[in-house]
């Protein structure tokens, strides 16, 4: 599994940062990303999942390796 965060979609409401702040971060613009050295572990952490329905606007997003 990977995770992404869609920066054309997001808008700085950093409920993920709030709820996985071990992986997530906002930007210097308030937009959220992945947490340098954290992307491949990422998927893995206990809280992504919530951090993935708790985006009000769908920007993070978790995708099978398939």
């Amino acid at each position: 599994m990977r995770i992404q965060v869609d920066r054309e979609r997001c808008v700085g409401a950093g409920m993920c940062a709030l709820t996985a702040p071990d992986v997530f971060t906002q930007d210097d613009d308030g937009f959220s990303e992945i947490l340098p050295g954290r992307k491949a572990a990422a998927a893995d952490h206990p809280m992504v999942g919530e951090a993935v329905r708790a985006c009000p606007v769908s920007a993070v997003s978790l995708h099978g390796t398939d």
